[in-house]
């Protein structure tokens, strides 16, 4: 790793120094700052700025765009970044396909960068570090196994954090760290063909580099939740791993809430016995300990890879003159569930809800699920034969392509919210399975807003279904069993350069909770299909990303493949300002105010950052 060298290295130092003390005076107040991945540490991704409001926001203009592609520009190099930049102290920070870099966020102009070799930093972000009054600030981030620290103000190397700026995690951890206090955690990505308690969320020291805990996501002998995991299927589990793109906490109660994943391998269990604790759980422990505080388990026996893909947002919400504190986790499984964070209890209630039974030889799926009572499902969870999309919906050609998809896809099986993968007992057979929401989930890694002053909480879903059924593997596989499907497996097809959903519209909405009931306030189409008719183009689009919101009453999200960024009243979900990206905004957007008060909104989109404003 190297820090680029245009002058010697103390020439940088104090050339990189001094412009950061300079434009450090461009964001004096914090509220005008986005210090955290999701604008703080509870996630909510709201802005208390409001200069950009519903009746000046269709004049935002492009302000400046700056490249993330590595040096060279080759196709190769193109970042697909799904990075939310951060602003401290009047400067920003990002990583780049190769590199980390600060920049001027009133121009977009590079003030450092940080060129990092071997591994690539993770293209979802960077954490800051105040330095706890022991030291100079840092930006911490990960490339490949690696935990990076480099002074704020210079990008040079923190020389005594670890060795030379780094420590080596042993397992890659492809998202952003958390920093509170002088801790910093990091998650896990489970890679394929590796063993034994990866997927553990562990903590370091941010002097020293040492760790000072590990969190065990599949729980060894004699800890809580062991029982939950039949035999020896514990030992060198796979899964059940951190790889959120960011974690919150509740600073108050110091308690650090880790989202867990789904066992590996996902789609049979008979191996597994249980409901396999700590999979697919919202787990809450102390920040300075790692100690187990609770937990809420989302699946029981998870054959779906329907994880908590995002870290939970943090709220609370007025009850009888108090305030209940609390907290709202996404599934891919559809569901979002409103949580006491300080207890783990449902709010408005969850029922252990009997589902559809596995029909594969030796695979026992667990009996019930825990449904919420409220809100009810965000995404689509079942399927009918009448849920086929109709010309009139879009257009003939493409009704006409569904329909042929559906009649070569022999026995389709849907039974309702999570229905498992159908048994092919012979190469004869054509049942299969009909999975909503499919493999990429309803809510993604988006995660969910909060707005304090309406108490609403605003969750992004796909509907794109997922056809699958389990078969005998190889005589020589580790397991009996394995998961197949066609190709592609999803419920779609291809009209012209993107792919269309087979079901009814809308294949993307925005949902409006109201966090005081659990009610849905409103719920809107989000992106258009190009190709269609004006009047039918507002089908709504895929995506995996998520919007915030301002107190300005704004909502801001760019996460449809459509290539739009939008922003959408809060109160509503009417669409109030709309701009094509030059590519997909595959990322959460933030915002940030400068020293006079004039107002950005900021994407990622793909392999560019680009800032909008007002003229």
């Amino acid at each position: 790793m190297r820090i680029r060298r245009f002058l010697t290295m103390a020439a940088v130092a104090a050339t990189c120094s001094t412009a950061l003390q300079i434009h450090a005076q461009s964001l004096s107040q914090p509220e005008a700052e986005w210090p955290y991945y999701r604008s703080n540490l509870a996630g909510t991704g709201y802005s208390s700025l409001t200069q950009i409001d519903a009746d000046n926001v269709s004049r935002l203009t492009q302000s400046w765009r700056h490249s993330l592609r590595a040096e060279g520009g080759t196709s190769a190099a193109g970042p697909n970044s799904q990075a939310t930049p951060i602003v401290v102290q009047g400067v920003m920070y990002l990583p780049a396909a190769d590199r980390v870099v600060a920049l001027d966020p009133v121009t977009g102009s590079e003030l450092w960068r940080y060129t990092v070799e071997g591994d690539t930093p993770s293209r979802r972000g960077v954490a800051w570090w105040d330095g706890a009054g022991h030291g100079a600030p840092r930006i911490l981030f990960t490339a490949g196994t690696r935990l990076v620290a480099v002074d704020a103000a210079t990008g040079i190397p923190a020389s005594d954090f670890g060795l030379n700026g780094s420590i080596d995690l042993g397992i890659p951890y492809n998202s952003v760290p958390l920093v509170y206090g002088h801790i910093v955690v990091v998650g896990a990505n489970t890679p394929r063909g590796a063993i034994g308690g990866i997927g553990n969320a562990r903590a370091y020291d941010l002097h020293s580099g040492e760790k000072l805990w590990e969190f065990s996501s599949v729980p060894q002998p004699g800890e809580l939740g062991h029982d939950s995991w039949e035999g020896n299927s514990w030992v060198d589990r796979l899964g059940a791993n951190a790889w959120p793109f960011y974690f919150t906490m509740d600073a108050e109660r110091e308690l650090l809430y880790l989202p867990l994943a789904s066992p590996i391998p996902f789609a049979y269990g008979g191996d597994r016995e249980g409901a396999n604790l700590f999979s697919n759980s919202l787990v809450a422990v102390n920040i300075n300990s790692g100690e187990y505080v609770w937990h809420f388990q989302t699946i029981h026996h998870d054959i779906w890879d329907h994880d908590p893909p995002a870290a939970p947002a943090l709220f609370d919400i007025a009850n009888n003159g108090s305030a209940v504190p609390a907290l709202g986790v996404t599934t891919k499984s559809g569901y979002l569930y409103i949580l006491n964070r300080a207890t783990g209890e449902p709010i408005y209630g969850v029922e252990e809800t009997p589902v559809p039974q596995s029909n594969v030889p030796g695979e026992h799926t667990f009996a019930t699920q825990p449904i919420p009572v409220n809100p009810p499902a965000l995404a689509r969870v079942s399927y009918t034969a009448t849920d086929l999309v109709r010309a009139e919906q879009t257009s003939a050609e493409h009704a006409q392509a569904c329909a042929e998809l559906v009649a070569n896809s022999g026995e389709i099986i849907n039974e309702g919210p999570f229905t498992p993968w159908t048994y092919r007992a012979a190469e004869t057979d054509t049942n299969t399975t009909l999975l909503f929401p499919g493999l990429v989930g309803g809510p993604n890694w988006g995660g969910a807003a909060f707005d304090p002053a309406s108490g609403y909480i605003f969750v992004f879903s796909q509907d794109v279904g997922t056809f699958g059924w389990m078969q005998a593997a190889a005589a020589d596989a580790l397991l009996p069993y394995e998961r197949s499907g066609p190709r592609p497996a999803n419920f779609d097809v291809q009209i012209g350069d993107s792919r269309w959903p087979c079901q009814s519209p809308p294949w993307g909405r925005l949902t409006a909770v109201d966090s005081r009931s659990g009610d849905i306030v409103w719920q809107k189409p989000v992106g258009v299909t190009e190709g269609l008719p004006a009047e039918t183009q507002q089908t709504g689009r895929p995506g995996r990303a998520a919007a915030i919101a301002t107190a300005s009453n704004l909502l801001f999200m760019a996460s449809t493949d459509d290539n739009r960024f939008r922003a959408l009243d809060a109160a509503t979900g009417d669409e109030l300002w709309i701009t094509e990206l030059p590519q997909r905004g595959n990322a959460n957007p933030m915002t940030y105010a400068d020293a006079t008060g004039k107002q950005y909104v900021v994407i990622v989109a793909t392999d560019e950052v680009i800032a909008y404003a007002l003229p």
